[in-house]
């Protein structure tokens, strides 16, 4: 399957499937968050030089690391809230862009999750 593809997008499987293995519970959020904001800076990227597939690819991986955010909330209330509230609208915003691209929603949807994600490094 890696032979299909380019030697950048196997390696990135590779390094990214290693990473996963052997990280705990904070480090596979973090593991998310990190994947979620290259994914929306390759998707804006590629939609300002036109290269419509490359984008495709990487709203899919956004709402695959969104998805993998939203599976992991547990709770009903307080944080757990809040976050499915931020997750579905981060959702929505990414779904949106499959049909009409929208930079500035995505490079904030972007932002917010770098925020958040060099948050929770500090932290």
């Amino acid at each position: 399957m890696l032979a299909k593809l380019s030697p950048h997008e196997a390696y990135r499987r590779v390094d990214f499937d290693a990473r996963v293995c052997g990280a705990n519970a904070a480090e596979l959020v973090h593991l998310c968050y990190e994947h979620l904001v290259g994914s929306l800076g390759t998707a804006i990227h590629a939609h300002e030089t036109g290269d419509n597939a490359l984008k495709s690819r990487s709203l899919t991986r956004a709402l695959t690391s969104i998805t993998a955010l939203q599976l992991g909330v547990s709770g009903e209330q307080g944080i757990a809230e809040a976050l499915r509230q931020l997750y579905e609208s981060a959702r929505r915003e990414v779904l949106d862009s499959a049909i009409t691209f929208k930079p500035d929603r995505i490079a904030n949807v972007r932002r917010d999750f770098e925020e958040i994600g060099q948050a929770l490094r500090v932290g």
